[in-house]
C-alpha cells in the first residue's frame, strides 16, 4: 500500500483537504512509494494562524525553557540518526553513509541553538549623560517561514527552524515534495521533545504552497535554499510583500590548481567533491581549474579514481554513490555529458548510459569527467546538479582567476597549492562567499555562517552562525533616564543619602 505524507499543523498530523498529492519515488528503483499531499491556500493559512497564536506565548517563553526543549530534541536527533538517515536515503536516494552525515552536520546548528543565550545577550552602555543609560536588545519577530530543497530534506531545514524557535519565532516549514518524510520525522521528535502545539509546522505542496507564505501578512520573514531563478524569485516576491529575505542560490563552484600543488591530495579531492551524494549538492566542485603542465596528470589521477567509484542503491553498504532524484533530473544531467562534445570538450567518461543490474528502472547515471571544456560550454556555464565533472585549462595563476570571477555564481571555490602567499592572494581575491585552501568543499562549521555572493545569494544575511542570529531577531534600543531616589517627593524617605 502507498504511505500517504499529510501536513503537519498545530501539533499534530493533519490529512490533506485538496485532493492533490504528489509522487515520491524511490530513485533506486522508480517505484512510486509515498504520495504527499499538496496544500491549499487555506491549509497554508491554517498553519500560519497555528503559529501566530503560538507565538503568543513562545515569543515570550524563558531561555531556559526554550534550551531545555531544544537539549531534549538534540538528545532525541542523536538517538534517531538511523532513522532519519534511512528515510532519506528510501525518498532522496543517497547511500547511508551520505545521509548520516547530512543529519550530524544538522545536529551542528541544534547544538547551536542550545547555546543561543550566549548569541542573544544585548549590550549596555551606563552614564551616556548624567543619570542616561543606553542598552541595545534582540526580540523576535514572529511567523517565520523556510523552503527547502530536496537534496539535503533534514539538514537544511535545521539550518533554520532551530535557530528561529530557540530566538523566540514559530516556524512554518514548506519542504521538497520530492522527499518529505524527514521533515515529518523531524516534526515528530519536536513534539516528542516537548515544544509546544503550534511553534513547529509542516506544509507540503507546490508553487501554491509557497507564494501563499511569500505573500502572507503574518509571515515575517522567509529563507530559502535552492536554484537560483527561484532563489531570485522568492527574494522579489517576498521583499515586495515587506518581509525579511534570505534567499540561497545555485553554484558553480571551482577548484584551482597550482602546479605546485599535490596532485594526489586535489585529485582525491576532486573526486569526492564532484562526485560524493551524486554531485547534488551546492557545495559539489563542479569545475576544476588547472594552471601549467599539470592539467594531463591531474585529470589522469582523476580518472583513475572515478572510475573505482561503486555506484548501486543508498540503502547497499558497498555502494558509495546512488541514483539521482528523478528520471527527469537524470535525463536533464545526462544531456550535458551526450552533448558534451559537439561544444568543443573532450570526453573522458562518460557516464550517461550507466544502469545497475537489477534495478533498471532507476534513475541512474555514471561518474562523467570532461576535459578541455570551453567557457562557452553548457557544462560549463549551468548548475548541473550532477556527477559531472568539468575541467578548464589555464596557463597563470591570474588567468585562473579571472576565469572564476567571471562566473555569475559565487557559492564556494577551493585552491590546492603548498605556496601560502599563493593562497592568501586567493583568499582575498577570489569572489566567492566561501574558500577552500586545500580543502574542497569549504562548509563552514556551524559557529560561523553559510553563505555565497552575487547569484549564489540573495537578501543581506548568510544562513545560521551569527547571520542566522541577526535574521530571526531584530535590534531594539532603549535610552533610560531615572531621577536620582534622593530627588523624591518631599516626605517620602527611601533611605537613600543626601549626596548632591
Amino acid at each position: 500500500m502507498t504511505k500517504i505524507v499529510n501536513h503537519w499543523i498545530g501539533g499534530k498530523t493533519v490529512e490533506g483537504a485538496s485532493g492533490t498529492y504528489g509522487p515520491v519515488t524511490d530513485p533506486a528503483t522508480g517505484a512510486v512509494t509515498t504520495n504527499v499531499a499538496f496544500a491549499t491556500v487555506d491549509e497554508v493559512d491554517a498553519a500560519v494562524a497555528a503559529a501566530k497564536d503560538a507565538y503568543a506565548t513562545w515569543g515570550k517563553s524563558s531561555l531556559a525553557k526554550r534550551s531545555t526543549i531544544l537539549f531534549k530534541f538534540r538528545a532525541l536527533l542523536d538517538a534517531n540518526r538511523d532513522a532519519i538517515a534511512e528515510l532519506i536515503t528510501a525518498e532522496h536516494g543517497k547511500v547511508h553513509s551520505d545521509a548520516l552525515g547530512e543529519v550530524a552536520r544538522g545536529l551542528e546548528i541544534v547544538e547551536l541553538a542550545c547555546g543561543i543565550t550566549v548569541q542573544l545577550k544585548g549590550e549596555l552602555s551606563t552614564e551616556v549623560a548624567s543619570r542616561v543609560d543606553v542598552s541595545s536588545i534582540r526580540q523576535p519577530l514572529g511567523v517565520v517561514a523556510g523552503i527547502t530543497p530536496f537534496n539535503f530534506p533534514a539538514m537544511v531545514p535545521m539550518w533554520m527552524f532551530p535557530i528561529a524557535i530557540a530566538c523566540g519565532n514559530t516556524f512554518v516549514l514548506k519542504p521538497s515534495e520530492k522527499d518529505p518524510s524527514a521533515a515529518m520525522k523531524l516534526a515528530e521528535l519536536l513534539s516528542e521533545a516537548g515544544l509546544p502545539d503550534g511553534v513547529f509546522n509542516v506544509v507540503h505542496g507546490d508553487k501554491v504552497a509557497v507564494d501563499r507564505l511569500l505573500e502572507h501578512p503574518d509571515v515575517k520573514a522567509v529563507s530559502f535554499v535552492g536554484s537560483t531563478p527561484i532563489a531570485r524569485y522568492i527574494h522579489t516576491t517576498a521583499s515586495a510583500n515587506g518581509k525579511r529575505v534570505q534567499a540561497l542560490g545555485g553554484a558553480k563552484n571551482h577548484m584551482l590548481v597550482l602546479p605546485d600543488a599535490d596532485l594526489d591530495a586535489a585529485a582525491d579531492a576532486a573526486v569526492s567533491a564532484a562526485y560524493g551524494s551524486a554531485g547534488e549538492r551546492c557545495m559539489a566542485i563542479s569545475a576544476v581549474v588547472a594552471v601549467g603542465a599539470i592539467g594531463d596528470d591531474l585529470v589522469q589521477k582523476i580518472r583513475e579514481r572515478a572510475e573505482k567509484i561503486k555506484i548501486g542503491p543508498g540503502n547497499d553498504p558497498t555502494s558509495e554513490m546512488g541514483p539521482l532524484i528523478t528520471k527527469v533530473h537524470r535525463d536533464k544531467v545526462a544531456s550535458y555529458v551526450t552533448g558534451a562534445a559537439a561544444e568543443g570538450s573532450e570526453v573522458v567518461l562518460d557516464g550517461s548510459g550507466f544502469t545497475v543490474e537489477g534495478f533498471e528502472d532507476g534513475h541512474w547515471i555514471g561518474i562523467s569527467l570532461l576535459d578541455k571544456v570551453p567557457t562557452t560550454a553548457k557544462a560549463y556555464q549551468d548548475e548541473i546538479f550532477g556527477p559531472v565533472l568539468t575541467v578548464l585549462r589555464v596557463d597563470t595563476y591570474e588567468e585562473g582567476l579571472a576565469l572564476i570571477n567571471a562566473s555569475p555564481f559565487g557559492n564556494g571555490t577551493a585552491i590546492f597549492t603548498r605556496d601560502g602567499g599563493a593562497a592568501r592572494r586567493f583568499q582575498l581575491e577570489v569572489e566567492a562567499g566561501m574558500v577552500g585552501v586545500n580543502v574542497p568543499i569549504p562548509v563552514p562549521v556551524g559557529y560561523h555562517s553559510f553563505g555565497g555572493w552575487k547569484d549564489s545569494l540573495f537578501g543581506d544575511h548568510h544562513i545560521y552562525g551569527n547571520d542566522g542570529t541577526h535574521f530571526y531577531t531584530r535590534g531594539k534600543v532603549v535610552t533610560t533616564r531615572w531621577p536620582d531616589p534622593a530627588d523624591g517627593p518631599s516626605g517620602v524617605d527611601l533611605g537613600f543619602p543626601r549626596n548632591h
